[in-house]
């Protein structure tokens, strides 16, 4: 797939105030028909939106497609990225915002708003590459497919919940295209994109095994909790990296002592092998 060139505009030059489009893409995963793909096309398109990725479709026919983007719509059509694996869809993205119905639980954030997330991503966009990433029609995005997301967008509602695919990224990307703010932001750096995260979190998962610092059983359970602290802060490339390297010494240290200590290495064993 060919990259996009992700857009460094003059900061002096150009005030942020406005959300840069060009650097923002629509993701749908696992979509269920053609015809919904196309019309979540032309509702990315109406609002300026001109990157769209399916992952895992469950058909995928052009003919159908272009039934719904119609117009300039046909364009994103034509310019669809279609990936097999949704972690590989999202590598080079820097902040990634998932779509969710569901409210609550004690792993997942907290959800905000369309019109929030829209004012949260005016300076991210300048220098960095945005997913809006959108569920199965039928029962949206797993907790695992939400892990990788920064944040978590809930579209309000009343009593009925249900949304089409093509209404929730028109919603979405409405409340986009209208953020605005009235005065300049604070520089906001490149972050670290999931590619690097994600490394990050499976260094970081192996290394709190080692040490016995979560469970062998279900380590998925604790790791969402270090994702949720750190996709608070929007962790930069280099910091990421600093992570890693800790995690690289303490491994070291970890298979040092029990080179030295071979006893301690029989009592670590037995403990994972009483855990299990």
């Amino acid at each position: 797939m060919k990259e996009n060139a992700l857009h460094h505009p003059d900061i002096e030059s150009v005030p942020l105030r406005r959300i840069r489009l060009e650097n923002l893409a629509v993701i749908l995963h696992k979509p269920r028909s053609p015809e919904n793909i196309g019309a979540s096309a032309r509702a990315a398109c109406n609002m300026g939106l001109s990157r769209l990725i399916v992952v895992q479709p469950e058909v995928l026919d052009q003919e159908r497609m272009l039934k719904m983007a119609t117009g300039s719509a046909a364009e994103l059509i034509h310019n669809l990225v279609v990936y097999h694996d949704l972690g590989t869809a999202l590598g080079p993205f820097h902040f990634i915002v998932g779509t969710t119905a569901r409210i609550g639980g004690n792993v997942r954030q907290s959800p905000v708003t369309p019109r929030d997330i829209a004012q949260q991503l005016i300076p991210l966009s300048y220098h960095n590459r945005i997913a809006l990433l959108f569920g199965p029609e039928n029962w949206g995005l797993t907790n695992e497919e939400l892990a990788f997301c920064h944040a978590l967008v809930t579209i309000p509602t009343a009593a009925f919940r249900s949304l089409n695919l093509a209404q929730a990224v028109l919603l979405v990307a409405y409340e986009i295209f209208l953020a605005r703010q009235d005065q300049r932001d604070r520089f906001t750096p490149r972050l670290a994109n999931s590619w690097e995260l994600e490394a990050m979190y499976a260094d970081l998962q192996d290394t709190l095994i080692k040490i016995n610092y979560i469970g062998h059983q279900n380590p998925q359970h604790w790791m969402m909790r270090l994702r949720r602290f750190f996709s608070r802060h929007g962790l930069r490339a280099v910091e990421v990296q600093v992570i890693r390297g800790i995690c690289r010494q303490i491994d070291w240290y970890v298979r040092r002592r029990l080179e030295a200590k071979p006893d301690l290495h029989k009592f670590t064993c037995s403990q994972e092998h009483n855990e299990a």
